[in-house]
């Protein structure tokens, strides 16, 4: 297969009214997020199918010029030590810690001309999230969106989060826990801590979000569900859209405790043995194995951190895997936060996904996104040890939901330092993820149905083949 070398063509309730009578807590539950207010959400699908998203953060920012756009013939002091391989398509060369993308490489199309302007972590992944280049604290992040837009039709949550982010590199919770101006009903299930306590490569590992308090048996549950429900039609007199919507998040969410789909979704252990030892006993894989699991539930969109565990004799600092100053380890030695442990680990996981959901029948109605909120600076710096932000030329994999796969799309400079050709800028990423679930980017989101538009951008649509 030839390279192809694409070209661009309603009001909410008071919340502190309804914890005065009663919430979540006094079901004895740990799903708040599913029983704040919000406007009721749209549910017209526009491909005539159920689009999923997971969206794979490398968060800290992967090094462009070591993975996706290798420069194998740029100065000393530019170039690392990994060469460059053929992949199955080509013209299309990525680096050789990736043998297993590399023979998959007509499953997804490469950007490599992401750019933006912010260098600091904070603000960068709040731009990585929302879509967009300056972003307001409210920026609903795409996962509040689609749940808000095309929620999951089944007993499931329609945003997930797998991993919390930590670290100084963090972004806001305003970023993509809070559901933004869209409210708390469109903020994330949030599974796994922010360090390496929940993690999902452990034998003992087990997700703890759907369980009730240990003194609740589920009479009791049943109890308290009914009492809420009756002081709940005193709000109902006063406003009566949002207690409506509320009413819907307490109902789906005593479902989610009560009914065992969605706890089997989150469950591993239902998984075989061989099928997880394919995607790695790493965080990053047993991750990704879970939101092929929860996209093939229903789940709308799933984010992953791309965490990918620690090397043997490693100490825990933060799951800043790829933020590479070499202050963790040498980027090009092997430790937890070098190349020559987390890319081999995201070649096995990113691989095992994408053959999975393909032979699963789920490509198609899946997107998969495989993005930093920026690059690193093509000249290694800090003593040798590392390469430091660099927001103005970096790379993004997308594959499934009709994305052309075998593709380049765009082009940097001799050090992958700028962009040479066809610049992605947030706002046009973000339009083309709507796009390839079903969601005009022009749809609008604010009560009001004027204002506040999915996305500024426009769609690429050279992508979709």
């Amino acid at each position: 297969m030839k390279v192809q070398n694409l070209t661009r063509n309603a009001p909410r309730l008071d919340r502190r009214r309804f914890l005065q009578v009663g919430s979540i807590g006094a079901l004895g539950l740990h799903l708040p997020q599913l029983l704040q207010a919000g406007s009721p959400p749209r549910s017209d699908r526009p491909h005539g199918k159920e689009m999923s998203c997971i969206f794979l953060c490398l968060y800290g920012g992967a090094s462009q010029i070591d993975t996706w756009d290798m420069k194998p013939d740029a100065p000393d002091g530019y170039r690392g030590p990994y060469k460059s391989i053929a992949t199955a398509t080509p013209g299309i060369r990525i680096t050789e810690l990736m043998p297993r993308l590399a023979r998959l490489s007509d499953r997804y199309c490469l950007i490599r001309s992401m750019t933006h302007t912010e260098a600091d972590h904070t603000r960068a992944n709040s731009i990585l999230l929302s879509g967009q280049s300056k972003p307001p604290v409210d920026a609903p992040s795409y996962g509040a969106v689609m749940a808000r837009v095309l929620p999951s039709s089944r007993n499931i949550p329609s945003y997930v989060w797998l991993q919390k982010f930590g670290g100084g590199a963090m972004p806001p919770d305003s970023a993509y826990l809070s559901g933004g101006f869209l409210g708390a009903a469109y903020s994330p299930v949030v599974i796994g801590g922010k360090d390496d306590k929940e993690d999902p490569s452990s034998p003992h590992y087990r997700v703890r979000a759907f369980e009730t308090a240990p003194d609740i048996p589920p009479d009791r549950l049943h109890r308290r569900q009914q009492l809420l429900g009756r002081l709940q039609s005193v709000e109902k007199a006063l406003d009566q859209a949002a207690a409506g919507a509320y009413q819907i998040k307490q109902e789906r969410a005593f479902e989610l405790l009560t009914r065992p789909q969605a706890r089997r979704a989150f469950d591993l252990n239902q998984e075989p043995a061989k099928s997880r030892d394919q995607y790695g006993r790493h965080p990053l894989g047993q991750h990704l194995l879970m939101a092929r699991r929860l996209v093939e539930t229903g789940v709308r969109l799933v984010g992953v951190v791309g965490w990918t565990g620690l090397a043997q004799g490693d100490k825990f600092l933060s799951v800043e895997t790829w933020d590479m100053h070499g202050n963790g380890t040498p980027i090009f030695g092997t430790g937890w936060n070098s190349l020559g442990f987390a890319v081999p680990r995201l070649d096995e996981a990113l691989s095992a996904l994408l053959g999975d959901l393909d032979q699963r029948g789920l490509l198609d109605t899946t997107l998969v996104v495989v993005v930093g909120e920026f690059g690193r600076t093509p000249k290694v710096d800090t003593g040798g040890k590392g390469r430091n932000h660099w927001p103005h030329c970096y790379s993004a994999l997308l594959a499934g939901a009709g994305i052309r796969g075998g593709a380049i799309y765009g082009a940097s400079d001799r050090v992958a330092g700028y962009v040479k050709d066809r610049p992605v800028l947030p706002e046009d990423f973000g339009a083309t993820i709507y796009h390839a679930l079903g969601v005009a980017p022009e749809t609008r989101l604010s009560p009001d149905g004027f204002t506040r538009p999915a996305s500024t951008g426009q769609p690429i649509l050279d992508l979709f083949g």
